[in-house]
């Protein structure tokens, strides 16, 4: 696809050229994720339950595959007032509320059903004032991307086995740090562009949920997946607050209701296919190594939480209560 300027991909959004359409409102849900992975199935159902719960008024167009251009400029758009949602992360969200990025630490979570206590806590809702202040609107907030593991041409079963390899990582800055501590030499590329960067070998392992490397067929490029687990990804669902105000409110109501059921559904999805996933990999010819020392990867990467400086001291060990609380 053409790489687009940022600034005719924010023409694109706030101008809508062509015939017009039935609806009143027209919004664009934007991804950088392959039509067939379970975040655009959640997608898919968020588009078709808010037309059919607003009568139509509410128009949502599906833009996977970084179509609107890279996460990082759909945010930009997003933040300036564009009619689209963006499906992101907590990583890039640090970019508005850098204490966000602690929800991408490597080994935060045990288990993603832990991530409920987050969500729920008296911190999450300090973190949406912050979001509030600074222009966006939360309409996703829990949806599982998935555990992320390694691809490569070898085992990967401790930090020993990683040791100078290139690994692709997206441009996030917990990303790049959490693989400088594993002994890595981490490199970023757009997510669009890894599969050509594995094949021509600029990089030597690429990491990414299940989904993401079955979705993006990274795995004919690699031939080994170690199930490392670094991180537990979630996908965020954020609008512009002024656009979203400015919508009647039952259909502020309406979108908000959905999102939860959509983000219910991409976690119901994402781990229902998991074992799925593993099979067809291992029909397509991969080796999955399973037994990795994950206890060695978290003591290596645990310094990776003292090394934000415009975090708010004490951020983890605050994260780390609520996660332990019973």
């Amino acid at each position: 696809m053409t790489r687009l300027t940022f600034a005719a991909l924010a023409a694109a959004c706030f101008g809508f050229a062509g015939p017009l359409m039935a609806a009143d409102y027209t919004i664009r849900l934007a991804n950088s994720l392959s039509p067939g992975e379970p975040t655009n199935a959640a997608a898919s159902f968020f588009a078709e339950e808010v037309a059919k719960r607003t009568d139509g008024r509410v128009e949502i167009q599906v833009f996977p595959a970084q179509q609107l251009g890279s996460e990082k400029d759909v945010n930009q758009m997003m933040r300036q007032g564009a009619p689209v949602i963006s499906v992101t992360s907590s990583g890039y969200l640090s970019d508005f509320v850098p204490d966000f990025g602690v929800l991408e630490g490597p080994y935060l979570l045990d288990d993603p059903a832990q991530f409920d206590k987050i969500v729920a806590s008296e911190w999450f809702e300090g973190i949406r004032a912050e979001f509030a202040s600074q222009g966006i609107t939360f309409l996703v907030d829990d949806a599982l991307f998935g555990a992320r593991h390694m691809l490569s041409n070898t085992p990967v079963r401790t930090p020993e086995d990683v040791q100078g390899m290139t690994v692709r990582v997206p441009p996030n800055t917990v990303f790049i740090k959490t693989f400088e501590a594993m002994g890595t030499r981490p490199t970023t590329v757009e997510w669009a562009e890894v599969y050509s960067a594995l094949q021509q070998n600029v990089v030597q392992a690429a990491e990414a949920p299940l989904g993401s490397i079955q979705g993006s067929k990274l795995h004919e490029t690699r031939d080994t997946l170690s199930m490392t687990s670094h991180f537990t990804a979630f996908t965020f669902w954020v609008i512009n607050s002024d656009y979203f105000d400015g919508l009647p409110e039952d259909i502020r109501a309406i979108m908000l209701e959905v999102g939860e059921e959509a983000g219910a559904l991409s976690t119901r999805l994402t781990l229902e296919r998991e074992e799925t996933y593993k099979q067809q990999f291992r029909d397509a010819g991969l080796t999955i190594v399973e037994d990795v020392d994950l206890a060695a990867f978290r003591e290596k990467t645990a310094g990776v939480y003292e090394a934000f400086d415009d975090w708010t001291p004490g951020l983890y060990g605050e994260i780390r209560a609520i996660l332990d609380a019973e």
